[in-house]
């Protein structure tokens, strides 16, 4: 099967428009409703976390799923009303609540109180997280600098290594995964509550580097058939060089996939998300290796009439 990316770039980049588009919005509508894009997790904000589950195996303890406004109502009576609640589990039995910094008394009070309202729990489930407020800060400042400083070296690395304008469409290529993939969580986060925490930086981060490894070996290859085959159109390098590289790009994203969702379905409850964030930024990479940023540089190139490259380097080995 042979795919002619560049006469249907204009159907790709509706769909990466469409889906940025979306993104943003999920973004603008969280500001307005979490006054944050994200709904940010312990880490960021600071505050603790308590997460317990009941003793199923105490007689009709686990009869019914825990019901949130009953956690709600003793929160409502330790003067911690704007705490977040989420119950875990496809049985609704995990509780977990995120509320401001609580000392060892509060701590001791509040799992006593929702002991006695929603049913024993099992000690040994009992987990306790605590982050201040300027810990989660520093945390965010650094995540933020580090996917910068991560953008700034790809350039030079891409305006070394090739030309100026493939380190250009490369990074759209990354803002693309990474506005899309912060937009999912955007939009987790208001249906489903979904926390980020540090661990989406970490994914943004590998996600910035899969990308761009993709990228490098479709634009290898294109230098290689300009170099070849000067003649040609660069629409018809592009497409040629797209096809020669997809079953490599194929085969290695689904080699990363499988232990991601191996990790997702049957994996612990804080890495669950760590790996969508990964599944997610991975198809995107691929996606956008494929038929955003090879489109955009063929595009670019035709248009400046610019199809000669005079760079000698390794080529990547498909």
């Amino acid at each position: 099967m042979r795919l002619s990316i560049t006469k249907k770039r204009g159907l790709w980049w509706s769909i990466s428009g469409i889906a940025i588009l979306v993104s943003i919005a999920a973004m603008i509508i969280s500001l307005a409703i979490l006054k944050a894009p994200l709904r940010p997790g312990l880490d960021f904000v600071g505050g603790t976390r308590l997460q317990i589950a009941r003793d199923c195996t105490v007689a009709s303890n686990c009869a019914q799923p825990i019901d949130a406004a009953q956690a709600r109502e003793v929160l409502d009576a330790q003067n911690l009303g704007n705490s977040t609640i989420q119950l875990i589990g496809d049985e609704k039995q995990i509780l977990s609540v995120r509320t401001e910094n609580l000392n060892g008394e509060q701590r001791e009070q509040l799992l006593k109180a929702l002991s006695e309202k929603i049913g024993q729990f099992d000690p040994t489930t009992v987990q306790i997280d605590s982050v201040g407020a300027t810990v989660g800060e520093e945390l965010f400042v650094t995540g933020i600098l580090a996917l910068l400083v991560s953008f700034f070296g790809i350039t030079v690395y891409m305006s070394i290594r090739f030309q100026l304008d493939y380190a250009i469409f490369a990074i759209v290529a990354l803002f693309h995964d990474v506005l899309i993939t912060v937009g999912v969580f955007a939009i987790l986060g208001l249906v489903a509550n979904i926390e980020v925490d540090s661990l989406f930086l970490v994914s943004l981060l590998t996600i910035v580097g899969f990308s761009v490894n993709d990228t490098v070996v479709i634009y290898d290859r294109i230098r290689e058939n300009i170099a070849a085959n000067s003649e040609m159109s660069i629409h018809q390098i592009v497409d040629d060089s797209v096809n020669q590289t997809l079953g490599r790009s194929i085969n290695t994203t689904l080699t990363v996939l499988l232990p991601l969702l191996s990790i997702f379905f049957f994996g612990g409850q804080t890495l669950k998300f760590f790996a969508l964030a990964l599944i997610v930024g991975f198809v995107l990479g691929a996606y956008s290796s494929i038929f955003v940023a090879s489109t955009l540089l063929g595009w670019w190139r035709n248009s400046k009439g610019a199809n000669n490259i005079a760079i000698a380097d390794t080529p990547a080995s498909e």
